[in-house]
């Protein structure tokens, strides 16, 4: 690539132009940490024209520096909206830098509670997969009771998994076991349903040679099944994983004493508005990072179908 389009891009005009909006006077009566934005904005931007020199592939470069657009895109109103101009209520509407400057200052708090909503997922998650993908192989072997199993499972999954918490808290020990439980539950039937789907959209030819060769009915399932199925138990995941995170920081909003669903419910309670956006900001990227390395995984898994 030429050095015009590794560097002379949009996105870099749009780096200028937030910078340029910082040095309009200030008319929020809060303290907008100003500074920190900046500091921000100039951290991404070295990141991103260090990466743009090692990156070769021409998509792989675009697809960075149009997210990265988006962002200083996104800073620039956020900013020209909260500290430039007062328009949005500064109690409700910080400006970006005082986000920047209190994630900076809480980032031990929200360093302990990202950990502790990762754990409660990762153990939700993983057991409902372990029981959902034997479960789905053995059931979706028979076409027969894989149909009604079908209906079965789409009657258990049009169910909120959320309303099972006053039954969770009435059985279970801990608030910690029942958002397990609710995270079971969320991931439980759509890679359950993904499983069987898979299973029975196997290619008949693909079982008839392997019967030729006298598979073993294990065999059969786990060696040759699965690998056909993979593409459908993969999509089931990223269903329940996209489902799990909503509905772990809504359960931990209701009743939990840490995770990020916790500390948004209690600064909001409080009226801190700064540290609920910077707790929901925080909450996206942590969803967009766990689904981009999941997807990693997926195309490491399925690189042969390629």
């Amino acid at each position: 690539m030429t050095f015009a389009k590794r560097y002379l891009r949009v996105t870099h005009i749009l780096f200028v132009i937030l910078l340029l909006i910082q040095l309009l006077p200030d008319k929020s009566t809060k303290e907008v940490f100003t500074g920190s934005l900046i500091a921000f904005a100039v951290g991404v931007e070295v990141i991103v024209l260090a990466a743009s020199a090692f990156i070769k592939n021409e998509k792989s470069l675009a697809l960075l520096l149009d997210i990265t657009g988006f962002v200083y895109a996104i800073l620039a109103i956020w900013s020209l909206a909260t500290a430039k101009f007062n328009i949005l209520n500064d109690l409700l509407f910080p400006a970006p830098g005082k986000v920047i400057h209190q994630f900076v200052d809480d980032k031990d708090k929200i360093l302990v509670n990202v950990v502790s909503s990762l754990g409660t997922t990762l153990k939700g998650f993983l057991l409902a997969v372990i029981v959902a993908v034997p479960l789905g192989l053995f059931i979706g072997w028979s076409a027969r009771v894989g149909g009604a199993a079908t209906y079965i499972t789409k009657f258990f999954s049009s169910i909120p998994p959320i309303v099972y918490i006053p039954y969770g808290i009435a059985l279970l020990p801990t608030f910690k076991s029942v958002s397990v439980f609710v995270i079971f539950l969320a991931t439980f039937w759509p890679v359950f349903a993904g499983t069987m789907s898979g299973v029975l959209g196997v290619d008949k030819k693909i079982i008839d040679s392997a019967k030729v060769l006298n598979v073993s009915k294990p065999e059969m399932l786990f060696r040759v099944i699965l690998p056909a199925a993979l593409q459908q138990i993969f999509l089931g995941c990223n269903q329940g994983l996209s489902v799990s995170f909503i509905l772990l920081t809504s359960a931990e909003m209701i009743g939990a004493r840490d995770g990020m669903g916790y500390y948004v419910k209690y600064y909001s309670d409080f009226g801190d508005y700064t540290r609920t956006i910077t707790g929901l900001l925080v909450i996206g990227f942590v969803v967009i990072g766990v689904t981009f390395l999941f997807n990693k995984l997926q195309s490491r898994l399925l690189r042969w179908k390629a």
